[in-house]
This record gives structure tokens, C-alpha cells and sequence, in this order.
């Protein structure tokens, strides 16, 4: 079996193609579990949030049964000391630049593990995703907009990543503009 690393792009979309399911109840225990983990390692850096974003910390809607987390750290070098913590214990780095690093666990040579994380490191106060998500969980209406979305990309974009993210950017950009009006404190 080819390793990972050396997989192409398509390979990649290939072994992990983009699927939705109805809302389960264990993600929001798988998080907590995570963010337990997370907390313990994580635990010399100050201020840290750590936050469930992306569809699966809103309830009742489809999504990719994978949990994003995101977790905010103070300095670059925070960034990249927690990076390093995290490839560690087994995550694995997919992009990075100064100010966010992206890493990832639960993804196999045969294919997706039962527990699939998405862990989005950046800088305290670089959090869009915070008030895209209380906007969907407090706006029904708008996440059951956002799940049709999703639902009408899926076929579109199985084995294209990129493109299902892309095609969601101007419903996530608006949202999270109307959020950002509505609560503009909240995350500061």
C-alpha cells in the first residue's frame, strides 16, 4: 500500500472523497474527547481557545463526518511549538505559514479512521469560523441553506476538495459578514 506522503493530490481525493451524513450525536463527544487531549498538551500555552467549528458542531444539519477544531494560540512561535507538539502525537501537517498551520488526524492508507480531525492552529482573535458557526446555530434557516448547499456541491465535487470549498466561500463569507454585525465583541 502506497504511503500517504507519496500520493498525489488526485490519489488523495480519490481515497478520501467527500461524503455527507445526517447529524450524529457522537461527534460532540468525539470533540470533547479531543479537546480533553488537546487541553492536556496544550496546557503551557496561555491564552488558548479551543473551539468545535464547521458543520459538525452545528446540530441537525448534514455534514463530512469530520471535526474540525480550531485552536487559538497567542505568538508564531506558539504556532509552531504546538505544531510540532501535535506532529508528535500523530497529527500531520498539511499547510502552514506564519500565521495558520492546518493539521490533520485519522486518515490512513486505507482510507478515512473511524475518528477524523481537521485542527486549524492560528493566532488568538483569527477565528471567522466562531461566528460562522453561532450564526448557523442561531439562524436555522440559514443552516438549513447551507446544508441544501452542501448537498446540491456533493455530486459536483466528490474528488475535488478544493472546489467543494470554493463553491461554499461566498455563502460562508456572507454569513459570517452578518455575524460579525450582529455579535462584534464576542470573540475579541
Amino acid at each position: 500500500m502506497k504511503p500517504l506522503s507519496e500520493m498525489s493530490l488526485e490519489e488523495l481525493w480519490q481515497l478520501f472523497p467527500i461524503f455527507l451524513t445526517p447529524h450524529q450525536d457522537c461527534w460532540a463527544e468525539w470533540y470533547r474527547e479531543e479537546a480533553a487531549f488537546l487541553e492536556e498538551l496544550l496546557k503551557g500555552f496561555s491564552p488558548r481557545r479551543i473551539s468545535h467549528i464547521g458543520s459538525t458542531a452545528v446540530p441537525e444539519i448534514w455534514a463530512k463526518p469530520i471535526l474540525d477544531i480550531l485552536v487559538e494560540l497567542p505568538s508564531k512561535a506558539d504556532l509552531a511549538e504546538a505544531s510540532a507538539l501535535l506532529t508528535a502525537e500523530g497529527y500531520i501537517c498539511m499547510s502552514q505559514n506564519e500565521e495558520r498551520i492546518s493539521l490533520n488526524k485519522g486518515y490512513t492508507p486505507a482510507g478515512y479512521a473511524q475518528k477524523v480531525f481537521h485542527l486549524h492552529l492560528r493566532r488568538w482573535g483569527d477565528n471567522p469560523e466562531l461566528y460562522f458557526r453561532d450564526y448557523l446555530r442561531e439562524h436555522p434557516d440559514c443552516a438549513a441553506a447551507y446544508q441544501r448547499l452542501k448537498l446540491g456541491l456533493w455530486p459536483q465535487f466528490e474528488h475535488d476538495r478544493d472546489g467543494y470549498t470554493a463553491a461554499k466561500s461566498d455563502f460562508v463569507t456572507e454569513c459570517t459578514r452578518k455575524a460579525r454585525a450582529l455579535y462584534p465583541d464576542r470573540y475579541k
